[in-house]
């Protein structure tokens, strides 16, 4: 298996990987992705292949933190994808590695996203609001919103993390009953 920069010869494939990854969300999630890249919030986009065929993708968008002093632009890890026949084999680990090496190389400051704490934690992620970072949405459980933070990070930039407009366009930020009753029961 390797990863590599998505191209645009992939984007039929990448749309029918992330809807047979993502089930019954799977429409919601392609749509998200077409309205993050109409609007140039895209920032990076790797596949998975084996065998030339890609099992797996992982995008970085363009959001804010506004701290303080200044808005600072962030990445949002979202979605990542990996096929159902090609999960728990370390396809979501590497791309997620891949998305993170690509983050450092573009200057980003923190990559955030919205996910499983027992997963991300082990991959270079922690809780957001431990590091002074605000979630966006209260339907986002506090443990779900997670930070990598990245080289170029400075102590200033801290504050609410603010998604772009696609995000909340198709809905896809946090989670909605019975899934968010589910996360707040003890």
């Amino acid at each position: 298996m390797r990863t590599r920069a998505a191209r645009a010869q992939d984007d039929a494939a990448i749309d029918q990987l992330v809807g047979a990854a993502f089930g019954a969300e799977g429409p919601v999630i392609v749509r998200l992705l077409g309205l993050l890249a109409a609007a140039g919030h895209r920032v990076a986009s790797l596949v998975a292949e084996e065998d030339a065929a890609a099992v797996g993708h992982v995008q970085l968008s363009r959001s804010w933190v506004d701290a303080r002093e200044k808005l600072v632009e962030v990445l949002v890890l979202s979605p990542l994808s990996v096929l159902p026949q090609a999960q728990h084999g370390g396809v979501g680990t590497a791309l997620g590695a891949a998305a993170l090496a690509e983050a450092t190389a573009l200057g980003a400051p923190a990559v955030f996203l919205e996910g499983a704490p027992d997963y991300y934690g082990r991959r270079g992620f922690s809780r957001a609001s431990a590091l002074g970072f605000t979630r966006p949405s209260v339907r986002i459980p506090d443990a779900a919103c997670q930070v990598a933070l990245l080289p170029s990070y400075e102590p200033w930039m801290s504050g609410a993390l603010v998604y772009c407009d696609p995000f909340w366009v198709t809905d896809a930020v946090g989670l909605r009953d019975p899934m968010l009753a589910e996360w707040e029961t003890p």
